[in-house]
């Protein structure tokens, strides 16, 4: 487990930078594509492990871990043969000015803290809601259609990366595109609290279409945040130590994961109770608790976006060229 974090972590932040190198006109898109994939793999993988391990028979965990170890290692090994800088990159030395991560960061800390709290707040009302969303959907009366309606909620989440990293590249400011997601996230939230269409169990066709709406909105939102954190990172302090700058944002992810889904169940285990809907117990107030959380955080995250993260000029200074 301790090897491959970090080989996750190394083999997630250093072809992120590679592309932002190569394409520098569309950093989001070619980012975007990468992020995507990252989020994709699970869905490509997942199902192809589990049916090794239905059809291997006795020790299908030896034999699946086997033969994926094999797999990786030829595709990573080409991989890294494949990956390299542009010619006309000049990567600084730690002894030249930006070349450290800390240096780098000093240059405009209130930025850098504003990225790093929006990203995590973000991650952490997405990590809240998906935590949440199968109930949330038996909740409404879908029960049957859990299961496709979450795949559909990953193909969004996947969507997001690449859709809003594409837009973000026809921006005069990368910061907008998380502007629009906080207030699209806002606005769906709000939506589903003002009409209570989780509270009266979708109790009319239009509180069952606002639901889903929120929960492909949110999914998307979140995989749009992620994705554009590289570039932001980018614009506001350089290219020269992005991958270092990034791994440290990336800390929030981290956290994140460690308070989203865990504030969820806590706020549905102390609010409200479980009824019977469908078959299923769910917890109604329990579930619109959890939005009217995520709606202030949304609210905080895009007064730190509009107030914290302002255009800088330590990019321009730090490039590297």
């Amino acid at each position: 487990g301790l090897i491959m974090g970090i080989g996750l972590g190394t083999g997630y932040l250093s072809p992120v930078k590679t592309l932002m190198l190569w394409f520098a006109d569309r950093k989001g898109l070619a980012t975007g594509l990468a992020v995507a994939g990252f989020g994709a793999a699970k869905a490509i993988a997942s199902p192809i492990m589990q049916s090794m391990l239905a059809n291997l028979g006795e020790g299908g965990i030896y034999k699946m871990f086997l033969i994926l170890a094999v797999v990786y290692f030829v595709m990573m090994f080409i991989g890294h043969l494949l990956l390299a800088k542009p010619a006309g990159w000049h990567e600084p030395q730690k002894k030249e000015k930006g070349a450290g991560a800390l240096d780098t960061i000093k240059a405009n800390p209130a930025v850098f803290i504003g990225i790093w709290v929006m990203f995590y707040l973000n991650i952490t009302c997405g990590l809240a809601l998906i935590s949440q969303e199968k109930m949330i959907i038996k909740c409404i009366g879908l029960a049957g259609f859990a299961g496709i309606l979450s795949s559909c909620t990953a193909i969004f989440n996947a969507g997001g990366r690449l859709f809003f990293s594409a837009w973000a590249d026809t921006l005069k400011s990368r910061n907008t595109i998380y502007k629009l997601i906080f207030i699209i996230s806002i606005v769906s939230t709000g939506l589903v609290l003002v009409t209570n269409a989780v509270k009266n169990q979708g109790q009319s066709p239009l509180c069952v279409v606002l639901v889903i709406i929120l929960l492909f909105v949110v999914n998307a939102g979140y995989g749009g945040g992620f994705s554009n954190v590289p570039t932001l990172l980018s614009d506001q302090y350089g290219m020269g130590s992005i991958s270092a700058l990034h791994g440290i944002t990336l800390s929030a992810w981290g956290f994140a994961g460690l308070t989203g889904n865990q504030m969820a169940n806590w706020i549905v285990q102390h609010f409200g109770q479980e009824i019977e809907v469908g078959g299923n117990m769910v917890n109604p107030v329990g579930y619109q608790t959890v939005l009217y959380v995520t709606l202030a955080l949304y609210i905080v995250s895009l007064l730190v976006s509009m107030f914290l993260v302002l255009p800088s000029e330590a990019g321009e200074k730090c490039d590297g060229h």
